[in-house]
């Protein structure tokens, strides 16, 4: 059996809010295999951000083990960890979080200047990022010219411009209607099957879920049901 690309071992993780200690994850226990495609769902509260935030190397455990693409990220210094995240992890959020001054050139763009790439590489990286989800004719458009569903298009093209292993996704229909929610489901997917990116995508919508292959389920920060699950897209 291969090893999973992504492994967490009696993961406990909490925070101190108002002077009383919050524990969002206790002793969790999971592993997920390189390219498969993840729906995180859960209650508010469950755990789920918080589990992106670790796997993603933004926050850190207060116990057990996390190994992403063969590294344990509790081990790790500050430093190490940025570098392990710029070229391994990208990220996808609810909010889209472009900068407004930019293009959307410019936003996808971003994460690569940390890279030993020319300008000229770096610009022709995000617009062959942008033509990956379709918005290449945007490329000189600022985010407050476009709509919901190309501004996630954007992020969504920010966050594979590296060419990560994985890719995170807190909520990235949250905003959007259902008509743009579709077309980002359906980019997912396609850089899930023919990129073979492996993805976990947290979600609150079913409909969204069904898009994945494995639907995980959390409740008071510990594992409850897995769920293997034909996509939606690919049924007859």
């Amino acid at each position: 059996m291969t090893q999973p690309l992504i492994r967490l071992q009696k993961v406990t993780k909490s925070y101190v809010r108002g002077g009383e200690t919050l524990r969002v994850l206790n002793q969790l226990d999971l592993e997920m295999q390189q390219g498969g495609y993840f729906a995180l769902m859960g209650p508010s509260g469950s755990g789920k951000t918080t589990l992106l935030n670790l796997l993603g190397g933004l926050d850190q455990a207060d116990s057990g083990v996390i190994e992403v693409a063969g590294e344990d990220l509790m081990q790790l210094s500050g430093g190490e960890l940025a570098r392990w995240r710029s070229r391994t992890v990208g990220f996808v959020f609810q909010g889209f979080n472009l900068i407004p001054v930019l293009t959307a050139l410019e936003n996808v763009e971003l994460p690569l200047k940390l890279t030993g790439l020319s300008g000229r590489q770096r610009r022709e990286h995000a617009l062959h990022a942008l033509e990956l989800v379709g918005l290449a004719d945007r490329a000189r458009h600022r985010p407050g010219q476009l709509s919901g569903g190309q501004e996630q298009r954007v992020a969504i093209a920010r966050a594979v411009v590296s060419d990560p292993q994985v890719i995170l996704a807190d909520e990235p229909t949250g905003d959007l209607d259902r008509n743009s929610a579709d077309q980002v489901l359906d980019l997912l997917g396609k850089l899930n099957r023919e990129l073979e990116k492996t993805i976990l995508m947290v979600t609150h919508d079913p409909h969204a879920a069904q898009r994945a292959s494995t639907i995980v389920h959390l409740d008071k920060g510990q594992l409850g049901s897995v769920e293997q699950n034909q996509p939606a897209a690919q049924r007859a």
